[in-house]
């Protein structure tokens, strides 16, 4: 097995293909932080209200540029792709494709995470929808859980697949399909079985954490997330389709700002940030495991090659370097807690020079 010993890693500029960045104030936090670790980032449309049109994708993507700092002017690229409700029609694919700024559409399930409350309750009612985007091999990102009550938070996953993906393909063979930050076998093994138009990004966390972690020494409010990370199997499996050199599996953070009132709330708002240091917790978890050799693939290859980008051209070196990830950040007057707050990172992200 390869052991990657040296003192440093000179990579592709690593692409997230899920991540929040949100809107208004925060923009000058999430964005700058975002350009530093990839060159393109595919921005969550779930705003208030969801970026439904062409209009709203094209204006959202300008508000992501303009909070860009000027040393990251042409060289930061924000897909902004249209969450699907009833205002997203088989016209509004046609048209959609011809932009360079939309390449997909995002399935929110009514109901299970932030800002899906304009989400589907039926997948039926937008199958011509589906058929204009398998016609155009347009992906859909799926956020794949089911909302009924009846079922553990903890099997909300696995009892979507059941339910709603593996009937989706069987109904559309050849539209593509990416599972959002998949956190369970059962989400892995669909994956690889229809590997051929499907895909999984996966997260820092589910990588990192299990349920446990969001009891350990008292409920862990900046541990919460959707899907919820699970058991230790579960993310076993994710961390083995990480390191499979599958190209159906690659990065997407799924980091999502929260302000520390919101999290720490009876709401309890679900999300974790690690834009500041995702790709130097990649590289880490990428190292325990004695893999440093295909993480370059997993955050600059398989994502683009998946949406039919070229390859990105910019580089940048992991310096094992150990530095401790700051207790809060100013979130536009509001404070947020990032993920490893006040504890270390062994590798330290700078741009090749």
């Amino acid at each position: 097995m390869f052991v990657w010993r040296m003192a440093d890693l000179l990579i592709r500029k690593p692409d997230d293909w899920h991540i929040h960045l949100r809107d208004g104030a925060a923009l000058k936090l999430t964005v700058p932080q975002a350009a530093r670790q990839f060159g393109r980032v595919i921005a969550m449309p779930n705003l208030r209200p969801p970026v439904d049109s062409i209009e709203a994708a094209r204006d959202y993507r300008t508000r992501i540029l303009d909070a860009l700092p000027s040393e990251y002017r042409n060289r930061f690229h924000p897909i902004t792709p249209l969450y699907l409700t009833d205002r997203i029609t088989p016209s509004v694919i046609e048209e959609a494709v011809k932009t360079d700024y939309i390449k997909a559409v995002k399935l929110y399930p009514a109901g299970a995470t932030t800002n899906s409350e304009s989400g589907v309750a039926d997948l039926a009612p937008f199958y011509d929808v589906f058929e204009a985007m398998q016609k155009h091999r347009m992906p859909l990102l799926i956020h794949g859980e089911v909302t009924d009550m009846q079922v553990d938070v903890f099997d909300r996953e696995r009892v979507f697949v059941e339910r709603q993906l593996h009937p989706l393909r069987e109904r559309f063979p050849e539209l593509p399909m990416v599972l959002e930050h998949v956190s369970s076998k059962e989400g892995v093994r669909f994956v690889e079985i229809h590997e051929r138009h499907t895909a999984a990004t996966i997260t820092v966390h589910h990588m990192l954490l299990t349920r446990n972690d969001i009891f350990q020494g008292g409920l862990q409010p900046h541990h919460f997330c959707l899907p919820v990370v699970k058991t230790e199997e579960d993310r076993q499996a994710v961390r083995a389709a990480a390191f499979s050199g599958k190209p159906c599996f690659f990065a997407g953070t799924d980091s999502a700002p929260h302000a520390r009132h919101k999290k720490e709330s009876a709401c309890g708002s679900a999300g974790i940030y690690t834009a500041h240091a995702a790709v130097e917790l990649y590289a880490e978890i990428f190292d325990e495991e004695g893999m440093l050799d295909r993480l370059e693939a997993f955050l600059s290859e398989y994502g683009a090659r998946f949406y039919g980008l070229e390859l990105g051209q910019e580089k940048v070196r992991l310096v094992r370097t150990p530095w401790t990830v700051p207790d809060s950040y100013d979130m536009g007057g509001d404070e947020l807690i990032p993920f490893r707050a006040g504890r270390s990172v062994s590798f330290r992200l700078e741009e090749d020079r």
